[in-house]
């Protein structure tokens, strides 16, 4: 059973209804109105489905940084669940309505001086975004248009294909280190999975953030666009990857990602209980509030 305002688990079994659906068929003739593109908008996510072409864009649009706030986690998982249910959605796109920033990571104010209680449903929602986001039947394409540090760079690298502006002052990475805190072991699993454990044990204890060609040349990206084309290309990398057949698709994703899922699930509550401890540790929030400080002056 699962504790009130917790959402609940993301572990349902595959959506065989998904893979039965018909590709789109041909252009429809002349005087039929087209599919309507349906938006369900939220405060901090922007949401749109194509239902012609089966696909939806996320756009994170919480401003000044996008960072994952408790709301901005209940609010993505509740959409990805929305979308994940919806038969007429194949795809998402996710990318940011906030100039030179895909996501900052997660909100260091929801780490800082609160309750015990605080940090447990605070992680929980981050485990939930990951746990969807990770293991969602729908074909995922991260369009990377800013910098994407920490749980920003986890959004990126949970999708099934990442592409990014090529602008070397926007940097990706899980820069953890760099704040004194330590990625947690599935933030490392999905990194390992992505670049390999050479490229991701050197990046995880440098806590480096790579600008954009140095982040393609490693694979943390699949490809490098001028920003102006990068919606285009996502659109174009989606069709690829939907002109499979679903099912055979769905199988192969959880067949590669199964293990890592299922080793968060096992240890999700010892997890919650990990994060509580060490964010509560005096030395910690001394550095939390140290970094907190010094946004406070670069924004000044």
């Amino acid at each position: 059973s699962v504790p009130p305002g917790v959402l609940p688990l993301c572990h349902q079994p595959l959506a065989w209804g998904r893979a039965t659906r018909q590709p789109p068929g041909p252009l429809q003739p002349p005087g039929l109105p087209l599919a309507p593109c349906r938006a369900f908008s939220n405060n901090k996510i922007l949401v749109e489905l194509d239902e012609s072409s089966g696909v939806a864009t996320m756009k994170f649009k919480s401003p000044p940084v996008n960072s994952l706030s408790l709301d901005f986690l209940t609010e993505f998982c509740i959409s990805l669940e929305k979308l994940e249910n919806d038969r007429a959605c194949r795809g998402v796109i996710f990318t940011s309505a906030v100039p030179k920033i895909f996501s900052s990571g997660l909100d260091i104010t929801e780490m800082c001086g609160k309750s015990m209680e605080h940090y447990a449903e605070f992680w929980r929602a981050v485990q939930e975004m990951w746990l969807r986001l990770y293991g969602s039947n729908m074909v995922t394409v991260a369009a990377v248009n800013g910098s994407s540090p920490a749980g920003g760079c986890l959004v990126a690298l949970s999708c099934d294909y990442r592409i990014m502006a090529e602008n070397p002052k926007f940097s990706i990475g899980l820069n953890e280190a760099q704040l004194g805190i330590v990625a947690p072991f599935w933030f490392k699993d999905t990194f390992v999975n992505v670049v390999g454990h050479r490229v991701a044990e050197r990046s995880l204890q440098l806590g480096s953030l790579h600008p954009a060609p140095e982040a393609h040349k490693f694979g943390l990206v699949d490809e490098l666009v001028p920003e102006e084309k990068l919606q285009e290309k996502a659109a174009a990398v989606m069709a690829q990857w939907l002109a499979l057949p679903d099912h055979a698709r769905q199988l192969t994703k959880s067949m590669m990602r199964k293990a890592v899922l299922d080793r968060l699930v096992a240890h999700r509550e010892e997890d919650i209980q990990n994060f509580i401890t060490f964010i509560s540790k005096e030395s910690i929030q001394k550095s939390l509030r140290m970094y907190m400080e010094m946004l406070k002056k670069k924004k000044s």
